[in-house]
């Protein structure tokens, strides 16, 4: 049971960091905000690896850093953007269909079959998605933006499950301290490119929610990868989507969010998918925040 309490809490941390990133993306943007995160979370996983054992990575191991950090620059833009125009709930159960997309991505990419009950699954979750954006033509205060949003949150769930699949590779060759410093530093070089353009200086009122963020989505992230290197997946899996009923109370609270039948409708049918594809491989029970 400890395993399980620990995963929920980390969920439960990840979840408050979404709703803290969709004030700082309302307030300065999407790229200044990922950017500014990447630097601070770059200099908190850099103390740590200096402060432990440590070695350099190989030149491949370093590619392989470098690759992911550039999926992850987009997972992270398309998803907060997505966020910054939908309810909070939306988005999160929109996010919920990454190991759906996994599942073809390690049939493409990594030659694994794919059960015929994981077929019915992904047909399923697209069934979910396609309930969650029929609801949207009904709101007529935010129907542009939210179909634009259900289009970031779906290209980044594309991204993400890239990125699981390159996660597998990277958990086999560096240490999760390694990973942290150099997915935080790859994305603030890949996003700094654009600085010269883009970049502008954080308001100091800002600094403060900017430090929170950081520390949920570090303390989150160790949670969970501690979770699930004392538990089996089958038992991890169902805390994950706690990360819905979360995302309901904040966006409730917080921006007065009410959540709509079809979100409900289309975010559980996701869920059940997922639940039944996972059982076909249980690989896919990565955590869904590991990448931001």
């Amino acid at each position: 049971m400890i395993p399980v309490l620990v995963c929920a809490l980390g969920i439960f941390l990840l979840s408050g960091m979404d709703a803290a990133m969709k004030v700082l993306v309302i307030a300065v943007g999407v790229y200044n905000t990922v950017l500014w995160r990447s630097m601070l979370a770059t200099l908190v996983a850099g103390a740590a690896w200096l402060a432990g054992p440590r070695s350099l990575p190989t030149p491949s191991v370093l590619r392989l850093h470098a690759l992911r950090a550039v999926v992850v620059s987009f997972v992270l833009l398309c998803f907060f953007w997505g966020l910054a125009r939908l309810p909070l709930a939306e988005a999160i159960g929109l996010s919920f269909v990454a190991p759906l997309f996994a599942l073809l991505l390690a049939a493409l990419l990594l030659g694994e079959r794919i059960q015929r009950k994981a077929i019915w699954a992904s047909l399923a979750g697209i069934a979910g998605v396609v309930i969650i954006v029929a609801g949207q033509f009904g709101q007529k205060t935010y129907a542009g933006d939210a179909l634009l949003g259900t289009a970031a949150v779906l290209a980044s769930t594309v991204f993400y499950a890239y990125n699981l699949i390159l996660a597998r590779q990277q958990a086999q060759l560096a240490k999760p301290v390694e990973i942290m410093l150099f997915q935080n530093l790859g994305v603030a070089v890949t996003l700094g490119l654009a600085a010269p353009w883009l970049a502008i200086a954080l308001p100091g009122n800002l600094w403060l929610p900017l430090a929170g963020v950081t520390a949920l989505s570090l303390a989150g992230q160790f949670l969970m990868s501690w979770a699930y290197a004392r538990a089996e997946a089958q038992y991890l899996i169902p805390t994950e989507y706690s990360a819905f009923i979360w995302a309901i109370a904040l966006g409730w609270f917080f921006f007065d969010e009410a959540v709509t039948w079809t979100t409900l409708a289309g975010a559980g049918l996701i869920v059940a998918s997922c639940l039944i594809a996972a059982r076909s491989n249980p690989r896919l029970a990565e955590p869904i925040e590991a990448a931001v």
